[in-house]
């Protein structure tokens, strides 16, 4: 499985940003997606996951409300729709792949891309 993150930049509190993933390798609509990022100096946080069909999401409490994350099992593409930007939301952001058996929103993850910056600046 491969996962190109691609999207991030610097942008103002209060902006928006659209964040993509491009997965390759297997087949995607067999595959639960998640989002994480990671701040300077910070541990590795959940954001927002996904279940294989889309139709599951699960949000980390911090982003509830201002982010949507969505898939295009055509295009084998994850997205995270990220509003109401604060400077707190900046770091690497990440997404994930698991293998799934059944159409759960997942919280482990075997595969990882490489990340995006986002950079919100106050």
């Amino acid at each position: 499985v491969q996962l190109q993150a691609s999207g991030g930049g610097l942008v103002q509190a209060g902006g928006s940003l659209r964040l993509s993933c491009a997965f390759s390798g297997r087949t995607f609509s067999t595959y639960a997606m998640g989002w994480f990022r990671q701040a300077p100096g910070r541990e590795r946080e959940f954001v927002a996951a996904l279940s294989r069909s889309g139709q599951g999401t699960k949000y980390g409490d911090s982003v509830k409300g201002r982010f949507t994350v969505s898939r295009d099992n055509g295009k084998n593409t994850v997205a995270l729709q990220m509003d109401s930007l604060m400077p707190e939301d900046t770091g690497v952001y990440y997404c994930a792949a698991d293998p799934g058996l059944s159409d759960w929103v997942k919280e482990r993850f075997k595969y990882w891309g490489q990340g995006t910056q986002v950079t919100v600046s106050s």
